[in-house]
């Protein structure tokens, strides 16, 4: 038989389970459904400027692309256009630091939002070529 000073902690109890199952759901959803989500992908192709691991706690990689400038008919040229994108594969930016100041292909795909744990920008590089 319950005393009427069980029957509080029960339901207490019940409505913090309940709360905590609801918190899980909500950035279980946030995590596979928003951040995962590929808004696009596609290719960049460039010269390879910088490629680091950075971070106070969480280290992630991220790196640096010259795509080019725009050259004007005067024989000037407009300033550099720089793509900066994060990689999550720690195999992908091995590679990467063994071509930097080479002309690459970069694989990408853009999400919608990430985690700040999973790199600086929205934009992942997946795969590398090295331009014969």
């Amino acid at each position: 038989m319950e005393t009427p000073h069980q029957a509080p902690k029960k339901h207490k109890f019940k409505k913090i389970a309940a709360i905590t199952v609801v918190i899980i759901v909500i950035i279980w959803f946030i995590y596979y459904f928003i951040c995962g989500l590929t808004y696009s992908e596609g290719t960049r192709s460039g010269i390879l400027t910088k490629v680091s691991k950075k971070g106070y706690i969480f280290k992630t990689f991220e790196g640096d692309m010259n795509v080019g400038g725009l050259t004007q008919g005067d024989g000037t040229i407009m300033p550099m256009s720089i793509f900066k994108f994060s990689v999550i594969d720690e195999h992908v930016y091995n590679e990467l630091q063994t071509k930097e100041g080479k002309k690459l292909i970069l694989h990408y795909k853009q999400v919608m939002k990430n985690f700040f744990w999973q790199g600086d920008t929205d934009y992942f590089v997946y795969e590398v070529s090295e331009v014969k």
